[in-house]
């Protein structure tokens, strides 16, 4: 029998690790580490937080065993703390169990700590500190930490740091530091050159902070092992240094979204890439350089990437570079997955040589110059895509008919070009994982809902603005659409009863030739939009620009969902029916042209609205007075009634490089997102008003009526109101005084009515005002003193109203005395003839 005896030293190991370390009397626990991790609690205490419901195993019992407690962790053998994570240890809720934390929402509502770094030193064998999305602030004490100089990893994204306070000699004992993330603080200056002494260091995260030096920072190039550099979402400017030729182990690489500073008036980081000597002996695994107005002297894509054979991530979007699509990018990285080169000039004919990439997955070249017709093989070139965007551009022929063996391609966007023909019979049938299908803006033809029709995934579908023709057929429901938009084309027909039984959310049919009635089933579709056709609708309700006649049918004001009312341009006739008051959220009502008789009072139930007009109509009788009770942009965060509801971004949230730094990259690449878009009148223009903005715009236009009586008081109480418009009706009277409350007003327009009396001087307090018009009226007195906004308006503003003086009319207040005696004095003249005659005049009794 063979026996194995241990060597001395490994006893006296032994022996020197317990003497040391006594783990038996605490269970595995250190007493110092135990009694620094109360500290803590005790920190959170003072600090006004719960200690116990966040941290409800640290308890101050010594046979309690620290390894054991929530986020710590413990050498097995010796019993140390080696991990810390205390990472948002308030546990808001809007970080917790969620794939996108509320980070500005988190930081607003929060109250900030002071970085005590003396609370970390009874633990000497850490290796992983995390300390992120605590609401630190103040400066990164480096030399308190400098006895931890075991660590590895030390995370304090998601504070409000404002500085480093370190020293080449503080940094050196960190020299096993690997991970240095600060990414979303505060810093804010240069990187301190001492970051030199960080020689282990293999991935650094600066993102999204405030720095705003120059890119050539000696100090990041001596950082020889490291793999991961982000610097995006900061102010760097100047070139791209050429030291970065050092970093050999270099795999990620992200500078993009920086600010220029300085006297350079653009708002881009000018970043030249161009030296002539520069072979980098790394190589990138991915390289993000978006938004930053590369190689602005050239316009050549940087030529560094010729000697890059691992690029799996290109993103060179909105740079503005030039010349011919970069074939070789693909030919020497056969494993790339993920291109984007969207926003750029890059010009002429794509024609993919050499291998096919099989792992391409993500390409976008949307909005540049590119032209002509797509080589027949492309498919063959590109087989695994499944995200491919081409909108934007001036290609030509029958894309649809090259791609059909695309099997996997999930969303399609080759919008505004010159493409072509009718939609293969082999597309429409053949591509089941289709969910997104952009068609917008060419020159496509034909029937696409033919017998072949068989998209199953598709979700999405725009069709908008080609020259498709036929119907609506029933081959629709065997696709789970969510949105179709099929306006302008020369598609007819009725609309088919079995509409209202589809997943439909949003359907446009605008710019077509259906007629007929619209099926009841219809009322459960969120958005419909049939404006100039010759249908009705309900729901966000756009009939504006059609041939629709008779009275307002009650059966279309029954929706208590209904946010938009438009149905100008039409012949419609009648009143305004009483069921309207069932519109409770209605938001925007658009009469114009259309309706007749007085302003119904039980439309004041209509609390809700922000966007009114009624001109061009044939309202009569004075204008109701309960109008002053409408909200008219007094919103609030529920309002937000008209932000996006639906969004869709090609690629977005894809999951490309697992790193140190795990990466998501997100395009936001909008397909549609269910914005609703009014026209409304205001400061003598018409102008479009879209999506959020709608939330934040308010008017009342009754204009180009036959209104009387006087303007009521009650309308002064609109103190949101952006434009008020009552030109070209009957009113008489005064302006009211309390108009002086419209502190938000910023078009005012009263001309040719019949109101009199003095312009109330309190107007001129109306700092807004932009516009403001009471021209053919009958005012008299001076106009407002020409101050703050009235400075900025000239005669022109008053014009038609004789009895107004001031030195901005060359009129003073004794011509126009002058010129009431001289009307006086033909008033008694007339009257002294009218008496005259009277007598003379012949008796008709008997």
């Amino acid at each position: 029998m063979i026996c194995y005896y241990p060597q001395p030293s490994s006893w006296v190991w032994l022996l020197l690790l317990v003497h040391k370390h006594p783990i038996h009397a605490l269970g595995g626990c250190i007493e110092r580490e135990r009694r620094g991790l109360l500290e803590f609690k005790a920190f959170l205490m003072l600090n006004n937080e719960d200690p116990d419901l966040l941290l409800p195993s640290w308890v101050d019992d010594e046979s309690s065993n620290c390894c054991e407690w929530e986020r710590v962790s413990c050498d097995p053998i010796t019993g140390q703390v080696t991990g810390l994570f205390l990472n948002n240890t308030r546990q808001i809720s809007s970080l917790k169990d969620s794939s996108a934390p509320r980070w500005l929402e988190y930081h607003a509502n929060d109250k900030y700590w002071l970085l005590n770094a003396s609370l970390f030193l009874p633990f000497g064998e850490l290796r992983n500190l995390d300390l992120s999305a605590n609401s630190f602030d103040g400066c990164i004490e480096f030399e308190e930490l400098a006895s931890l100089r075991d660590l590895e990893i030390l995370d304090l994204r998601h504070n409000v740091l404002e500085g480093f306070r370190s020293s080449t000699q503080d940094l050196e004992a960190f020299s096993n530091l690997e991970i240095l993330n600060l990414r979303l603080n505060c810093l804010t200056g240069s990187v301190p050159s001492s970051i030199r002494a960080l020689s282990s260091l293999k991935v650094l995260s600066l993102s999204n902070n405030r720095f705003n030096s120059s890119l050539s920072i000696q100090g990041l190039c001596e950082l020889k092992k490291l793999e991961e550099l982000d610097l995006s979402l900061n102010s760097f400017e100047g070139i791209l240094p050429p030291c970065l030729n050092n970093l050999t182990s270099l795999r990620l690489l992200d500078l993009s979204q920086n600010l220029l500073t300085g006297s350079i008036s653009s708002s881009l980081i000018a970043i030249e890439t161009e030296h002539s000597t520069w072979v980098p002996m790394f190589q990138l695994k991915v390289l993000i350089i978006s938004n930053c107005n590369l190689n602005k002297l050239t316009g050549g894509i940087p030529k560094f990437l010729q000697y890059q054979y691992s690029l799996t991530v290109v993103d060179l979007s909105l740079n503005n570079l030039s010349g011919s699509f970069p074939n070789w990018l693909l030919e020497n990285n056969r494993d790339l997955k993920f291109l984007n080169l969207r926003h750029n000039s890059f010009m002429g004919q794509i024609h993919l040589t050499c291998c096919p990439n099989i792992y391409l997955d993500w390409m976008d070249i949307s909005d540049n110059l590119f032209n002509g017709q797509l080589q027949e093989n492309i498919a063959q070139m590109i087989p695994q895509l499944s995200h491919l965007n081409l909108s934007k551009n001036g290609f030509e022929g029958n894309i649809l008919s090259l791609i059909v063996q695309m099997s996997n391609l999930k969303e399609l966007d080759v919008s505004g070009n010159d493409f072509s023909g009718e939609v293969p019979k082999q597309f429409v049938g053949g591509c089941h994982n289709l969910k997104v299908l952009k068609l917008s803006n060419n020159g496509f033809r034909g029937q696409i809902f033919s017998e072949y029709f068989n998209l199953t995934g598709l979700e999405f579908l725009h069709l908008d603005n080609n020259e498709f023709s036929g119907t609506l057929s029933d081959v629709i429901t065997r696709s789970p659409l969510s949105l179709l938009d099929i306006r302008n084309n020369y598609m007819s027909g009725e609309m088919p009863n079995w509409i209202g039984n589809t997943t439909l959310r949003t359907l446009a049919m605008g710019n077509n030739s259906f007629k007929g009635q619209l099926p009841c089933e219809v009322v459960a579709l969120k958005f419909f939009d049939i404006s100039h056709n010759a249908l009705s609708v309900l729901e966000h309700l756009h009939l504006q620009g059609n041939r629709f006649t008779g009275a307002i049918q009650e059966d279309f004001l029954n929706s208590l969902s209904l946010l938009t009312l438009d149905i100008r341009d039409n012949s419609l006739n009648g009143s305004i029916p009483k069921s309207i008051v069932a519109l409770s959220n209605l938001r925007i009502l658009l009469l114009e042209e259309t309706i007749y008789g007085l302003i119904p009072n039980h439309l004041c139930q209509l609390t809700k609205i922000s966007l009114m007009d009624l001109s061009n109509n044939s309202f009569s009788g004075s204008i109701p007075r309960c109008l002053g009770h409408f909200q008219f942009g007094e919103t609030t965060t529920s309002d937000n009634v008209f932000a996006p509801s639906t969004q869709f971004g090609f690629g977005n949230g894809i999951h490309i490089y697992a790193g140190y730094l795990e990466r998501y990259f997100y395009i936001n690449g909008d397909i549609y997102d269910e914005q609703d878009e009014v026209e409304f009148v205001t400061k003598y223009r018409s102008g479009s008003y879209k999506g959020d903005i709608l939330n934040f715009m308010s008017g009342l236009d009754l204009s180009c009526n036959n209104l009387t009586g006087e303007i009521p008081h009650e309308l002064g109480n609109l103190s949101s109101l952006h434009a008020l418009n009552l030109s070209h009706n009957e009113l008489q009277g005064t302006i009211p005084k309390g108009f002086s409350n419209l502190s938000q007003i910023e078009s005012l327009d009263l001309s040719y009515n019949r109101l009199s009396g003095e312009i109330p001087s309190e107007l001129t307090q109306l700092n807004f005002l932009a516009v403001f018009t009471v021209v053919h009226n009958n005012f008299s007195g001076r106009v407002p003193d020409l101050k703050q906004q009235f400075g900025t308006f000239d005669e022109t503003s008053y014009d038609g109203n004789p009895f107004l003086c001031g030195p901005l009319l060359k009129k003073n207040a004794a011509l126009i005395l002058s010129y009431h005696i001289h009307l006086w004095f033909n008033f008694i003249e007339d009257c002294i003839y009218l008496c005259y005659y009277f007598p003379l005049m012949p008796s008709t009794r008997y």
